[in-house]
């Protein structure tokens, strides 16, 4: 993902404006992105600090002149997202190096003019006792080092493709620097709108979605500036959720912004019609999938659909529930949400959207940490709030599901 000093942007009045990415510029970012992955490509199996330089060759072969540098510097960072390498293992090479070190330094102690010093004997010896090379072993001494991590695969998008999402990156880097965004979408598939409610979800965002008259959602969002001081990882989770919204046949973007050294509040837009391929729903997270497993081994007489209908109250509000469980000798229903872990926020919305009467038979988990009662809900006989402390507690669930759905089927 591009960060925010490597967006292409201008000030108009009140506005945040993305550079147009006509043919020309789009061009020109294709052939970038093919210039820098042939150089990955072929740096397969080279150091980290190898790649770097020869990508730096290529930018100074390129002769950016300054209005262009952020434009290379940015298709160069989203073409090195595409590099895997390898993990660093920072205790063995720590242990390596005290021990070569040491050994070093007796041998140094014990050297005369006609027995100096021999570096190349002491890693040839050293390898030996390891069954590796002396090149090999050198390379682990410095092996925590980024520079010395070596390039194990390139698995980067292709220029053409590359070049056609490049705004959609772009957008992705300013709703870093977002306070509010609200998002317009429309699909003729149903599984659109689930892939995308789930991705939100997936991605523990601060959504209140809203049905419109034309089939289409309203999703408020709040940006990650919003928060208290800020949140990187919320911010980096907004961004990782556009690709779901512009997956949508029509589909519009409005934040406000902070932009700038001097955080200068602006308006930011972006929208049109499917510019990515539909993401499949990303699985569940981890909690709930654990959640769901523990359940599975109960003898509850309740089965789970991992795909509910979304719960909508006209003139209110939306709510999207992660699972609902249907009981097997009634066909009872009860659905489930997890609710968010940035905030209590996301409690009181569905709180407010219970009291306003939304007609469904629903249980809502929230962690500990969010310091919310159960007692809120204890007068709706619909809705139930239940407070884990660590994981889901599938025995807890179950005695709450039996309780909201009674001997009433539906």
């Amino acid at each position: 993902m591009l960060t925010a000093d490597l967006v292409g942007a201008r000030r108009r009045g009140d506005e945040l404006r993305l550079i147009p990415a006509d043919p020309r510029r789009r061009a020109r970012i294709e052939a970038l992105a093919a210039a820098f992955g042939e150089i990955a490509r072929a740096h397969v199996g080279s150091t980290r600090e190898q790649l770097d330089d020869a990508l730096e060759d290529c930018v100074t072969a390129a002769d950016a002149p300054g209005a262009e540098r952020r434009l290379v510097a940015a298709v160069r960072k989203l073409v090195a997202d595409g590099c895997a390498f390898e993990e660093p293992d920072a205790d063995t090479a720590a242990t390596l190096r005290r021990e070569i070190f040491r050994r070093a330094a007796a041998e140094r102690r014990e050297a005369s003019p006609s027995r100096p010093f021999d570096r190349g004997a002491l890693l040839d010896a050293a390898a030996r006792e390891r069954g590796t090379t002396a090149e090999a072993l050198e390379a682990g001494l410095y092996g925590d080092r980024p520079a010395r991590q070596r390039l194990l695969s390139f698995a980067g998008r292709l220029p053409a493709a590359l070049a056609a999402g490049f705004e959609l990156c772009e957008a992705q880097a300013v709703l870093l620097r977002a306070t509010r965004v609200e998002a317009k979408v429309r699909a003729r598939d149903a599984g659109t709108y689930r892939a995308l409610f789930r991705t939100l979800k997936f991605q523990r965002l601060f959504a209140t979605i809203t049905a419109t008259g034309d089939g289409g959602y309203t999703i408020a969002l709040d940006g990650p500036l919003s928060l208290f001081q800020g949140s990187t990882r919320y911010g980096l989770q907004l961004g990782l959720a556009l690709p779901a919204i512009a997956a949508c046949d029509v589909w519009s973007i409005e934040a406000d912004v902070r932009w700038g050294a001097d955080r200068r509040p602006l308006r930011f837009r972006i929208g049109g019609g499917a510019v990515a391929a539909a993401a499949a729903e990303p699985s569940l997270p981890d909690e709930i999938a654990a959640f769901v497993s523990a359940f599975e081994k109960l003898d509850s007489g309740w089965r789970i659909d991992h795909a509910p209908t979304v719960l909508d109250l006209p003139g209110v509000g939306v709510c999207v529930p992660d699972l609902a469980f249907v009981r097997a000798r009634d066909g009872a229903r009860v659905h489930f949400e997890l609710l968010g872990f940035w905030s209590r926020e996301a409690v009181w919305r569905r709180v407010d959207l219970v009291r306003a009467g939304l007609p469904h038979r629903i249980l809502f988990a929230v962690s500990k940490n969010l310091r919310v009662g159960e007692a809120i809900l204890d007068e709706t006989p619909t809705a139930a709030l239940y407070v884990f402390t660590r994981v889901i507690s599938a025995k807890q669930v179950l005695d709450r599901i039996n309780q909201l759905a009674g001997d009433q089927a539906g």
